[in-house]
């Protein structure tokens, strides 16, 4: 059904309602097997590549970049989900890991961001030249659909010369209603879910890298407001918290984006606040708005199929 604002709003998938997090714990995961590819960046760092291993795409199949929402890797369950089923296709697939997500620690005191439109970019430019046949496609889930949003917003038209369609998936598009929404009640426990990763990381880096973080004001975080404003705004160049939530926001660059893009967010996300979602005058044409009540975070409709499915239906209707 359409909803007043433009958006298409699809019935509630989740009896109940309930929604589904980025971490069904009790699914079936798919298996996979991956190929590692290491590129140096240009800072001197390194970017871990893993490429779904299959001996059956062309080298002209069309190619789906997955970037990964926080903490997450190419074995999250939508990553596995989505290359399994990109292989039952015949197509191909590459999941970049942002800096301290692919199980070795980075060279350089730098992590990843909501709005690391920079770093997407070199990764998307990056594939394009060792892959220069065929469409390119993109996809984005939670923090990586909000990079991916950054980048596509700020390139405008040049970012059809190197991807053809992308999806956002579960994207905190307002980074201030999103921040507020996960250290609410239950929401808690999935802000410390993150912090156990994220802040040892930090420290090791404080360790490493003596006078670029704050050690002691790491080991006092306590939501993620706290750790945004001690390791990632001053690591990527943020006076703090609130200025960082302000510039990495994707929302504002909606009306941008000049390649077709669907953004899927659930209207239960207990992380995204139905209310930050925008409608359809705050998006340009080339972008597709589904809101369907159900799904939680990334848990659409409560299985694992779905998305996969919906990806790809979405990238093989558009141009090429």
């Amino acid at each position: 059904m359409m909803h007043a604002n433009g958006v298409y709003v699809a019935p509630g998938w989740l009896p109940g309602g309930h929604a589904q997090t980025i971490y069904p714990v009790f699914v079936r995961r798919p298996q996979v097997r991956y190929r590692r590819q290491r590129i140096d960046t240009p800072d001197g760092d390194f970017i871990d590549f893993d490429w779904l291993a299959t001996d059956t795409a062309e080298s002209d199949a069309p190619l789906v970049v997955l970037f990964h929402g926080l903490e997450g890797n190419s074995r999250s369950h939508y990553a596995l989900a989505l290359m399994a089923h990109l292989a039952s296709l015949g197509w191909r697939g590459v999941v970049p890991h942002f800096r301290g997500c692919s199980g070795e620690v980075n060279r350089l005191p730098r992590a990843y961001h909501s709005g690391d439109y920079s770093e997407v970019g070199w990764m998307l430019h990056t594939l394009r030249k060792l892959s220069p046949h065929g469409p390119l496609f993109a996809v984005g889930v939670s923090l990586g659909g909000s990079a991916l949003l950054n980048w596509l917003g700020r390139e405008e038209h040049r970012a059809s010369d190197v991807v053809t369609a992308t999806a956002a998936v579960s994207t905190p598009l307002d980074l201030a209603a999103a921040g507020v929404a996960i250290e609410q009640g239950l929401n808690r426990i999935y802000s410390l879910h993150f912090r156990s990763t994220l802040v040892p990381k930090a420290l090791e880096m404080a360790r490493r890298f003596p006078g670029t973080l704050d050690a002691s004001a790491i080991a006092r975080v306590d939501s993620m407001y706290a750790f945004d404003d001690v390791v990632t705004a001053p690591l990527h160049g943020f006076s703090g918290t609130n200025d960082y939530w302000q510039r990495a926001s994707s929302k504002p660059w909606l009306r941008a984006v000049t390649v077709p893009t669907l953004v899927v967010n659930a209207r239960n996300d207990p992380f995204i606040p139905a209310s930050s979602l925008p409608t359809r005058e705050e998006t340009s044409a080339a972008i597709t708005l589904e809101q369907p009540r159900g799904g939680g975070h990334g848990g659409f409709p409560g299985r694992l199929a779905w998305l996969p499915l919906r990806m790809t239906a979405f990238f093989s209707s558009g141009p090429g």
